[in-house]
C-alpha cells in the first residue's frame, strides 16, 4: 500500500489523482487531518484515515500496512515544523514503512538566506538517520504566479527585487513525477532534484509574457528595502515581506541555479514551460 499525507491539499491531491491512473484504488491510502474533506477519495475506494503531524498515535494508525509513505512538508507556520516532520518520519518507521518519501525543495541546505531550505535539510538529515530507505523529492518552486509576478497584466511591469536563476515548476508536473516514482519499479534513493531545465529569471517571465500578450512587459528591479516598505504599506506584515525577500536573495547567490533531466525523464516529456503556465494563468 502507498499512503499519502496532505491528500486534500493542492500538491498531494494531484499526486493521488496521478496514482489512481497507475495503481488500483485499494492499494492507496491517505492520511488527512480532516477525513470529511477526503470523502471524495473514500468513494473511489481509497482508504481514508485521520492523521496529523501533531498526533503520533494517529499517524501510526493512518500509516498501518504502508509499504511506502509520502510525507508532504508542513505548512503550519505557527508550529515547530522540523519537530512535526520528525514525528511523521518516526511514525512511518514505527508503522513498518519500507520507504519514506518527502516533498523537499531544490537547494535544501543550512547555508542559505532562505529559511525553508534549512527546514528541508534538517528533515532530510532525520530521514537519513531513520534506518529506512528514503527519497527526498526536491521540487522546484511552484505556487501562486500572481504573487510571484505581481499585477503585470495591469501595469505592464514585473516590479520585484533583483533575482537570479531559479527553477519554477508547474505543480501538476511535480505531482505527476511523485506518482511516477511511487508507482514505478526504480528506486530513487536520497535527494532527487525535480526541476525544469534550464532555470529561469523574472526577466525570462517578462519576455514570455511579452510574447504571449503582444505588448512589452518590463522587468523593473526594486531596491530590497524599498520593496519591503511597499509590501508593508500594501498590508503585508513585515516579517512576511522579509521572508519573501529572502527567496529573491537566495536566487541571487546561486542557490537554485542547477538543472537536472530527471523530471523530464519521469514525465516522458518536457515539463510545462513558463509560457504554458502564464497562458493557463490568463485563462484560469
Amino acid at each position: 500500500m502507498i499512503v499519502v499525507t496532505g491528500a486534500t491539499g493542492a500538491l498531494n491531491g494531484l499526486t493521488v489523482e496521478h496514482l489512481l491512473e497507475r495503481v488500483p484504488a485499494e492499494r492507496l491510502g491517505v492520511s488527512v487531518r480532516d477525513p470529511s474533506r477526503a470523502e471524495h477519495l473514500a468513494r473511489r475506494g481509497i482508504r481514508v484515515r485521520r492523521g496529523t503531524y501533531d498526533d503520533p498515535a494517529a499517524l501510526r494508525r493512518s500509516f498501518a500496512g504502508a509499504e511506502q509513505v509520502l510525507l508532504v512538508s508542513s505548512s503550519d507556520i505557527a508550529a515547530d515544523v522540523v519537530a512535526q516532520h520528525r514525528r511523521a518520519i518516526d511514525a512511518a518507521v514505527a508503522a513498518g514503512a519500507q520507504r519514506i518519501l518527502y516533498t523537499s525543495t531544490v537547494g535544501a541546505g543550512f547555508d542559505t538566506p532562505y529559511p525553508p531550505l534549512a527546514i528541508h535539510a534538517a528533515t532530510e538529515e532525520h530521514l537519513a538517520a531513520s534506518g529506512v530507505p528514503w527519497t527526498a523529492l526536491r521540487n522546484g518552486f511552484y505556487g501562486d504566479l500572481p504573487q510571484l509576478l505581481g499585477p503585470w497584466q495591469r501595469t505592464g511591469t514585473i516590479a520585484k527585487p533583483a533575482d537570479g536563476p531559479f527553477p519554477w515548476v508547474d505543480r501538476r508536473d511535480a505531482a505527476e513525477a511523485a506518482a511516477a516514482i511511487l508507482a514505478g519499479d526504480a528506486a530513487y534513493d536520497g535527494p532527487v532534484d525535480l526541476v525544469p531545465s534550464p532555470p529561469v529569471t523574472l526577466a525570462d517571465f517578462a519576455a514570455a509574457a511579452s510574447e504571449l500578450t503582444g505588448r512589452h512587459i518590463e522587468r523593473a528591479i526594486v531596491d530590497d528595502e524599498a520593496w519591503v516598505a511597499e509590501e508593508v504599506a500594501a498590508g503585508m506584515p513585515e516579517p512576511a515581506a522579509r521572508f519573501a525577500l529572502s527567496m529573491f536573495q537566495a536566487t541571487r547567490s546561486g542557490h537554485f541555479a542547477q538543472s537536472d533531466p530527471t523530471l523530464a525523464r519521469l514525465l516522458g516529456r518536457e515539463p510545462r514551460s513558463i509560457a504554458d503556465q502564464l497562458q493557463d494563468m490568463r485563462h484560469g
